[in-house]
């Protein structure tokens, strides 16, 4: 039952576990990495419909899948059916194997535009947003909404026809309204009703942050893969544990301290690398934070670590830091404290 093959158009999919797009964190880096632990299908970050921000420095660099391994997803979002279409296009030319669609951000930022999931309140438009990308690329074209509006305006059951009605392969369902943004339960019954209505491919997303949560949720909503988004921020290794599970019936051992120092300094440094010194600190900063949530309780390190601007001491310091952590973990001491020179003189 778990292990359905998920099929988007001509690709099969390694697993049903997908990561989903997230504006500021599936970065290239992060995509290998997730990709390298257990996601069968990675997405990249929004890229607007609007040409004028595609040469940007930020835009090209959410368009770089130079090395990735897998299906390359690439999302885009916008109010406008022809800006859309080439938007779509535009991707294609630069490698994208399939194309997302985003009806599902609640960012006010991206709302006011009338993009992401302000276009629910509007079926004739999306309609027309649908019709132009499919007719506009040869690739797959998938869509990402959430349930609804608001919660008295459920209707994603509506929204889930018009896209298969329209050629849209593989629809992703977030189980909240745009109203609710990130807060409350998830609620999967309308993804229940979705998969119920449609015949393409449908995938569960929100609030899966365990294995059996993600299990739980594959047989309540019948749903063909499921979609993690912030589960997997700090936690990459979600996915083998979820693929493990899945199969086996049987939790992975937590990784050890010494893996996730491994994987964190390796991921910290591709960021670096992909987006030099002066940025790639600076992102570096939410990664780590994410990391260390269970570890750096009192925040201490991770307020000392965001006044280090240089790439170099950064690894310095969540060196020194797991080796004080490895220690203190020997000994069943106390969780170190800052250890890097330059980083405790900012936090003194």
């Amino acid at each position: 039952m778990h292990n359905r093959v998920m099929q988007i158009g001509p690709y099969r999919l390694e697993n049903n576990l997908i990561l989903a797009p997230m504006a500021g964190v599936t970065d290239r880096p992060f995509r290998q990495l997730c990709k390298s632990m257990g996601a069968g299908l990675v997405v990249s970050e929004m890229l607007s419909s609007n040409p004028a921000v595609w040469n940007s420095e930020k835009s090209r660099q959410r368009m770089d899948h130079q090395g990735e391994s897998g299906i390359r997803s690439v999302q885009i979002a916008g109010s406008e059916p022809e800006l859309m279409a080439q938007a779509a296009i535009h991707n294609v030319n630069n490698g994208a194997q399939v194309i997302d669609i985003n009806m599902g951000c609640p960012a006010k930022k991206v709302n006011k535009k009338l993009a992401g999931s302000a276009l629910l309140r509007q079926p004739q438009l999306v309609e027309k947003i649908v019709q132009a990308v499919v007719a506009a690329v040869s690739v797959p074209v998938t869509l990402k909404i959430r349930t609804g509006w608001d919660p008295d305006h459920r209707n994603g059951v509506d929204i889930a026809r018009i896209a298969e009605a329209n050629g849209i392969q593989s629809l992703a369902v977030h189980g909240r309204t745009r109203a609710c943004m990130y807060k409350g339960e998830a609620e999967y019954d309308t993804i229940s009703a979705i998969k119920q209505a449609v015949r393409i491919p449908v995938v569960a997303n929100g609030d899966i942050r365990t294995p059996q949560k993600a299990r739980q949720v594959l047989e309540q909503t019948g749903a063909d893969a499921i979609m993690v988004g912030r589960g997997a921020q700090g936690r990459p290794w979600i996915f083998r544990e979820i693929e493990h599970y899945l199969k086996t019936g049987e939790l992975l051992p937590a990784p050890t301290l010494n893996e996730v120092r491994q994987i964190m300094l390796e991921h910290i440094g591709n960021v670096h690398q992909f987006y030099g010194e002066f940025m790639g600190a600076r992102i570096a900063r939410k990664h780590v934070g994410w990391y260390l949530a269970e570890h750096d309780k009192e925040r201490q390190f991770r307020f000392a670590f965001n006044a280090i601007d240089n790439a170099a001491e950064q690894i310095d310091a969540l060196n020194l830091y797991f080796d004080a952590l490895t220690e203190s973990a020997v000994n069943a001491g106390q969780l170190p404290t800052i250890t890097n020179q330059r980083a405790r003189q900012h936090y003194v």
